[in-house]
C-alpha cells in the first residue's frame, strides 16, 4: 500500500508552467537570446541549472548567468506569481490523504520563496509532513536530488511505499533514478506519451482526478484493483 507521497508542485499543484516559460522567455530576451515560447516551455520543469545550459553556453554562463538566472528570478515573481492559482480539489486531496494516514512531501525545482508562496496559495499548510525545493539540492530535476532529499525527510521509508505524483517527463526521470513509481498528471500540458516514455505509471487528469481515484479505492490508490502495473500504462490522455 502506498504510505507515502512526494509531490512536484508547478504544474502539478498549481497552474504556473505557461507563466514560468514567460518569465525565462523574456529574461532570454534581455540577455540576447530570443527562443520561442513553446521550446522554454518544453523545459518547465527542471531548476535553473539543468534549463539554462539548454540554451546558453557554458562560456556565456560564466559572464552572466548569476545575473539572468536573477533577472528570471525577480521577473516572475514581480509579473508572474501573482497570476498563478491552483488547480482544483488540491487542498481536499491533501485533507483526504492526511486523514487516511498518508505521509506527504512536496518536491519543488522552484526556490523556497516560490514554493512557500504556492503552500500558502493551495492552503496546504498543516497537511504536509515535509518538502524540499531546488534551494535544498545541488542539482534540480531531472537530477533525482531533490526526491532524495524528501525520503530523507521522511525517513528513508521502503520504496514499494512511496509514489512521485508529477506533470512532467523529468519527474519520472527524477523519481526513476530512485527507483520511485510516478503517477503523471496531465494538467502541467505536457503530452501524453512523453509522460509514459519518461516512466510515468499511470496517467491521470489531475489533482480532482487524484482524489476521486482515492475516494473509490484507498488501499490500492492509485493503480487501481490490479495493483501497481509493472511499465508504463497505455491510458489514453483524457
Amino acid at each position: 500500500m502506498v504510505e507515502n507521497v512526494i509531490f512536484d508542485v508547478d504544474g502539478t499543484l498549481v497552474d504556473s508552467v505557461d507563466e514560468h516559460a514567460e518569465a525565462w522567455r523574456r529574461a532570454f530576451l534581455e540577455f540576447g537570446r530570443d527562443v520561442p515560447f513553446a521550446h522554454v516551455r518544453s523545459q518547465i520543469g527542471k531548476g535553473a541549472d539543468q534549463l539554462m545550459p539548454v540554451f546558453f553556453n557554458e562560456e556565456e554562463l560564466s559572464r552572466f548567468g548569476k545575473d539572468l538566472e536573477a533577472y528570471r528570478t525577480e521577473l516572475f515573481l514581480k509579473d508572474f506569481l501573482p497570476k498563478v492559482r491552483p488547480f482544483p480539489k488540491v487542498r481536499e486531496l491533501f485533507q483526504r490523504l492526511r486523514k487516511e494516514g498518508r505521509h506527504v512531501a512536496l518536491a519543488s525545482s522552484s526556490k523556497e520563496e516560490e514554493l512557500h508562496h504556492y503552500v500558502k496559495l493551495c492552503r496546504i499548510e498543516g497537511l504536509l509532513e515535509e518538502r524540499t525545493s531546488q534551494d535544498e539540492v545541488d542539482k534540480s530535476k531531472p537530477h533525482g536530488d531533490i526526491f532524495d532529499a524528501a525520503l530523507a525527510k521522511l525517513g528513508r521509508p521502503e520504496v514499494s511505499t512511496v509514489v512521485v505524483v508529477g506533470d512532467t517527463p523529468y519527474d519520472a526521470l527524477a523519481a526513476g533514478k530512485l527507483n520511485l513509481p510516478t503517477v503523471g498528471v496531465l494538467c502541467g500540458g505536457f503530452p501524453a506519451e512523453d509522460l509514459r516514455a519518461a516512466g510515468c505509471r499511470v496517467l491521470m487528469k489531475d489533482p480532482a482526478e487524484l482524489l476521486a481515484r482515492f475516494e473509490a479505492s484507498p488501499r490500492t490508490w492509485p493503480w487501481g484493483e490490479a495493483g501497481m502495473p509493472a511499465a508504463p500504462e497505455d491510458e489514453e490522455s483524457r
